[in-house]
């Protein structure tokens, strides 16, 4: 009995040691996973626990500055819910670096790996995807014009002779002169290096007009309660659609980004974010009061079906 008693305890003590090295031999490839599952950004983001936000100091409601000098803004907060998203993938928690850009240096910044996701209001076309990459649409706009009340300014031809003010490095600045070129206009240009600069240039009265798209000219004049002394007016001169940027050939990173896209989306999170940052009042205290444009609402509801 007492024989019979140790070849079981030996049968068990062997089946339980077997047990714990098949259990070690299946950890072992999970966690050495948690080493090096990624590739590009991700596996930067891992190695680092930080991720470099590209943000514009001056382009309300989609990325400014507060009075404590913290970037805040529709696309911040979209980019807020994307980081989100990129922790839950690298397994980690995740500190956000906040680097400024401007119009002209955001496309060098991203591409050299200065910046991991920037979230300001660029235009995503054909010609900018030949350098970066782009989220999922996150806004539909096109371009207007500013004018001082009182100008007699409606249009584009109410420009002939007149100055048009420009932000450097934005698709308006080569548009624009190219189309006033096509209608044979005789209009000046001249060009600043951000949006606030190009507002300062309409309000010293040294360009007639501001040209840029018609939502960050209500936002300009919006952030600075400025409503009463300046108006948004002419026909779209041309349309855009908005996104995050991020570098190219990134494919981990890109889908992570459209997941995110897609959550939102899915749950209407995308939609809270918009009310918040367009019919609510911003912190200068006036609103854009701007519901969501059906085409916009369109391209949220193909995203969330594109999720299910």
């Amino acid at each position: 009995m007492g024989v019979r008693i140790r070849i079981v305890t030996a049968l068990i003590v062997a089946a339980v040691a077997c047990a714990g090295a098949v259990g070690s031999a299946a950890a072992q490839p999970r966690d050495a996973a948690k080493i090096a599952p990624f590739s590009g950004t991700l596996q930067n983001i891992y190695d680092s626990g930080v991720i470099r936000v590209g943000h514009r100091e001056n382009s309300p409601p989609f990325a400014f500055l507060d009075a404590r000098g913290r970037p805040i803004g529709y696309s911040l907060d979209i980019c807020e819910v994307v980081v989100e998203e990129i922790a839950e993938r690298v397994h980690r928690q995740v500190r956000v670096e906040y680097v400024p850009v401007t119009p002209a240096n955001r496309f060098e910044r991203v591409a050299s790996g200065a910046v991991d996701l920037e979230c300001g209001s660029t235009t995503a076309n054909t010609e900018r995807r030949s350098v970066v990459d782009f989220s999922p649409t996150m806004f539909v706009t096109g371009t207007k014009l500013l004018v001082k009340r009182g100008s007699g300014i409606r249009s584009l031809r109410d420009l002939q002779g007149k100055t048009v003010v420009l932000t450097t490095g934005t698709v308006h600045a080569e548009a624009v002169p190219k189309i006033a070129q096509r209608q044979k206009l005789a209009i000046r240009f001249v060009f600043a290096n951000d949006h606030d600069a190009s507002f300062q240039t309409l309000a010293s009265g040294a360009a007639d007009a501001f040209a840029n798209d018609d939502v960050q000219l209500y936002g300009t004049i919006a952030a600075r309660d400025a409503a009463d002394g300046y108006r948004v007016v002419g026909d779209f001169l041309t349309y855009a659609d908005y996104a995050l940027m991020f570098r190219r050939d990134d494919g981990d990173f890109a889908e992570v980004v459209r997941e995110a896209f897609d959550r939102m989306a899915r749950s209407g999170e995308i939609r809270a974010i918009y009310r918040k940052w367009f019919e609510r009042p911003l912190p200068s205290g006036a609103s854009l009061a701007l519901p969501m444009s059906p085409h916009l609402e369109h391209v949220f509801r193909l995203q969330g079906l594109s999720a299910d």
